[in-house]
Order: C-alpha cells, then sequence, then structure tokens
C-alpha cells in the first residue's frame, strides 16, 4: 500500500522546524541536504544564506515519513495557508498529550485536547512554525454510542 508522507515547504526556517519536530518525535534525520551540497545552476549565484537553506530533509515518525525543504531564490518564497494539515493517530491518551503539548509549544491551539462526540481525545493547533495539526486517539467506540 502506497505511504503518505507530508512535505512542507518553509522560507529560511525548515532546518529549525525539523530541528523543533525532531525534538518532539526524537529519532534521527535518514538525509539532510543543503543548497550549497547541489550543483549550481551554470551562471546561478547564490547569497550564503540560500546556500545554507534546507535543499531536502526526512523525519521518520513511525511509518511515515515528514519531509520538508526551504523555497529556492529562484522560484521565491512560498506561502503558507490554512490548506493543509497533519493528522496523527496515537496509541494512548498519554502520547497525545505528549506530541499535542510539545507541537504546540509557542503555537495557537484552536480547539484543546478533549473526548468528541464522534469517540475520539481531539485537539488541533497551529504550530510556531504555522503548520497546522490535528491528533487523536481514538477509543475505538463504535458510532453511535458518543
Amino acid at each position: 500500500m502506497a505511504a503518505i508522507n507530508p512535505y512542507l515547504m518553509f522560507n529560511g526556517t525548515c532546518e529549525a522546524a525539523f530541528l523543533f519536530y525532531k525534538s518532539v518525535f526524537g529519532g534521527d534525520f535518514p538525509y539532510i541536504g543543503k543548497y550549497k551540497d547541489a550543483p549550481a545552476e551554470e551562471g546561478e549565484v547564490l547569497s550564503e544564506e540560500a546556500l545554507n537553506r534546507i535543499m531536502h530533509v526526512s523525519l521518520p515518525i513511525g511509518n511515515t515519513i515528514l519531509m520538508g525543504s526551504d523555497s529556492h531564490p529562484r522560484y521565491g518564497d512560498v506561502g503558507f495557508g490554512d490548506n493543509f494539515s497533519i493528522s496523527i493517530n496515537t496509541e494512548s491518551r498519554e502520547e497525545a498529550d505528549k506530541i499535542f503539548n510539545g507541537l504546540s509549544a509557542g503555537g495557537k491551539v484552536e480547539m484543546a485536547m478533549d473526548d468528541t462526540f464522534w469517540g475520539s481525545y481531539f485537539g488541533m493547533f497551529k504550530d510556531k512554525f504555522g503548520v497546522n495539526w490535528m491528533v487523536s486517539f481514538d477509543k475505538n467506540q463504535p458510532m453511535g454510542e458518543f
């Protein structure tokens, strides 16, 4: 079965964001490369800041790989919107609280962790880098037994 791997784009804060995510989830980066590690386009001259931007990074989290990069000056900055979220399903309430509290630090909580009518322990927030997250623990209640 195909895996879904969220890919996040940043405007120079990718490394800080991924170090933050790693501090919450743990693990190691199997790959982290900067634009200075890639062959330059002929005639292209990049600033030191641009050369040190992240070209690609990956962070395994369970069976998923969170991937990201910074925008390349050739294409300009990316705009952030509310058109995506990363949903995390946990194995316990305690794990849900740990992840929610860790990732929401410095961000904006949209819905605090709480029991929902659909039977999940659920919360939503935007982290300090502008990324939307949803965290849930499904108590496996059959629908209709709220």
